[in-house]
């Protein structure tokens, strides 16, 4: 078992570094990308890119999703939070993460008076609703297809106990659409994909496959042990030495071809495919999820007309282009200076799964002189 023969033994990690880099003596320079929150975060902490040969690269991409929620959804959700009878329930990453103005965040909002409850899971949200049928609450829904599932199992179990103060503002979003996009984007630049494990868990591996029927790009869904990343690393390595880009599952001791089918089917149940603002990605047909007709009494959008403004990044922050790839969060120059964790311009610094936050931890520094990734 997979599992058995390399994790266990830290011993093999030279041998496996070794073939790395015969497979990129043989390609060249090979650059892959995670696209996922928990991979930037575990590759950071593990300091897997000090093990690597200087001829691998890893990026970061639109793997987190409070860092991929526009400023202007979270100006709207501020506002919601002043309103009376109304209390807005989120995570608590989503907590610290500042709208169009700097420091302007739900904990700032709480702080001062505003109406903000900080939850692990949409179900301690409902129970709050339940036990306070005078306040409106109002769960923000953010997450990739991992937190999907229980969202939908959240609005099924308001209706079947017809809570009618509970209501959720969808903000979840699918991968693929998003990865097609950037990969269509004309600043792409990226050899392979680290696959999120957590998502394919639910969607099964085969979910990535476009990666190489449609892009020639190989990609692997990789576990979130070093030694899962590393290995899966050196998966692309070698496809891409020998030129025959596919999808293959490092993650095969929890993720199946085609996923969960009760959690498939929760999220047919509740929710439809719909456009999504993405920061970094701009306006993705298809891209977000948005809830089914037939439970629009708990969808907070309808419920109380919420329409985001315009588009407006913080003066100087460079999240989208991080988001994309494109840039080292060391390259920002706001970066460990007018941003940092305890003061944070954009969203990649606050969250626990922010490539910049990552980076500010655990001292990652940009490879070579240029920080700006290019071709």
């Amino acid at each position: 078992m997979l599992y058995d023969s390399y994790f266990k033994n830290p011993g093999d990690v030279p041998a496996l570094l070794d073939k790395i880099r015969v497979y990129t003596d043989r390609s060249g320079p090979i650059r892959l990308m995670e696209i996922c929150g928990t991979h930037t975060m575990a590759i950071a902490r593990s300091g897997l890119r000090s093990l690597l040969p200087p001829s691998v690269t890893l990026l970061s991409g639109p793997g987190c999703p409070v860092c991929v929620t526009p400023a202007q959804v979270i100006d709207c959700i501020l506002s919601l939070s002043q309103q009376p009878g109304i209390l807005v329930a989120s995570y608590g990453d989503l907590l610290r993460v500042p709208g169009s103005a700097r420091g302007d965040s739900l904990l700032r909002r709480r702080a001062s008076g505003g109406h903000v409850l900080s939850v692990y899971s949409p179900m301690d949200a409902l129970e709050a609703a339940a036990a306070h049928p005078e306040t409106e609450i109002i769960f923000l829904g953010v997450g990739f297809e991992t937190t999907v599932p229980g969202t939908a199992a959240c609005i099924l179990e308001a209706a079947a106990r017809g809570i009618p103060n509970f209501s959720v503002l969808c903000l979840l979003k699918q991968t693929e659409p998003a990865l097609r996009a950037l990969i269509e984007a004309d600043d792409f630049a990226v050899d392979g994909f680290l696959c999120p494990g957590h998502v394919a868990a639910i969607l099964g591996a085969n979910a990535f496959s476009f990666l190489p029927d449609d892009y020639r790009l190989p990609g692997v869904v990789s576990g979130f042990e070093p030694a899962d990343l590393l290995y899966s690393v050196l998966m692309l390595a070698q496809m891409l030495a020998q030129g025959r880009p596919a999808l293959q599952n490092e993650y095969t001791r929890l993720v199946q071809p085609d996923g969960n089918p009760a959690a498939k089917s929760l999220i047919e149940q509740v929710f439809a495919p719909a456009p999504s603002d993405w920061r970094g990605l701009g306006h993705i047909p298809a891209s977000g999820y948005a809830i089914r007709p037939a439970y629009a009494r708990w969808d907070a959008a309808q419920k109380f007309g919420l329409r985001p403004g315009p588009d407006v990044e913080p003066p100087g922050c460079r999240c989208a282009q991080v988001i994309r790839g494109v840039l080292h969060p060391s390259a920002c120059p706001l970066f460990g200076r007018a941003c940092t964790p305890q003061d944070p311009v954009g969203p990649c610094m606050v969250s626990g799964e922010g490539a910049c936050a990552a980076w500010y931890q655990y001292g990652a520094k940009a490879p070579g002189p240029q920080a700006n990734i290019e071709r």
